[in-house]
């Protein structure tokens, strides 16, 4: 069934993910992103966002919060305790301190991702998601990461578009054009994530950020592979005709 693999896909990436958290905020900020002066809240604000919607979905799959059940409250007990504990431990390192006003930036996201998940449906609460951490991730840095960091950055604006193309196809297979073949889906696919690239890298430039060419011809190659990967994928499942 197609929510059993969507479920042990999202149970993989949070048994993943939430590790991974606790150890990047329990250990000395590198002097690499001292330098680009990333905005510690804005990393808070999606690290919380992204963790309450996996563990959303891999206890409920294919299923929206409903406010009126014990299950969604449980979910922002289990998250906000969480970040207490983190913050206090941070505490204790001499490296990181305790700071109230991160805790209001996990709330934020905790709420957010809740409000997406009681919203919408997997798919389109994911697809606004990976959008939001994209648009956050690319204005989160004061310092042309172009520059700081030429590798990360581009394998950011490569792999994050083409997640970002990958779950909108998903999400127009199953909703808008599921039988929709030739120009039209080709369309449909490429449009979104196009404009949306266009449209953070205006957002961007609005707010005082260098537009650099090389990243938006990468994040459009991310866009295109995906597209491509997708539609080889569908082409290899698609059952053969009898003759």
């Amino acid at each position: 069934m197609a929510s059993s693999w969507q479920q042990k896909l999202t149970i993989g990436a949070l048994v993943l993910y939430w590790p991974a958290l606790f150890i990047l905020v329990h250990i000395p900020i590198p002097q690499l992103v001292r330098r680009a002066n990333v905005s510690d809240k804005g990393v808070h604000f999606i690290a919380y966002l992204i963790l309450v919607f996996l563990l959303w979905y891999a206890l409920n799959p294919n299923r929206k919060v409903n406010w009126h059940r014990a299950s969604a409250w449980w979910v922002l007990l289990v998250i906000a305790g969480y970040g207490i504990v983190d913050e206090l431990l941070q505490d204790c390192m001499a490296a990181r301190t305790c700071d109230i006003r991160d805790y209001v930036a996990n709330l934020v996201g905790m709420l957010t991702g809740m409000i997406l998940c009681s919203l919408l449906n997997f798919w389109l609460a994911l697809l606004v998601v990976v959008g939001i951490a994209i648009f956050t991730l690319t204005n989160i840095a004061k310092a042309n990461l172009t520059d700081l960091m030429p590798i990360t950055n581009a394998m950011f604006h490569f792999f994050a578009y083409g997640f970002f193309t990958v779950v909108w196809i998903q999400y127009i297979h199953r909703y808008l054009l599921p039988k929709a073949q030739g120009g039209k889906w080709l369309v449909t696919s490429l449009a979104l994530p196009t404009g949306f690239l266009l449209i953070v890298k205006i957002v961007s430039s609005i707010l005082g950020k260098e537009i650099v060419a090389k990243d938006v011809v990468i994040a459009g190659s991310g866009i295109l592979t995906a597209f491509l990967l997708v539609s080889l994928i569908g082409l290899l499942h698609k059952p053969r005709q009898l003759s």
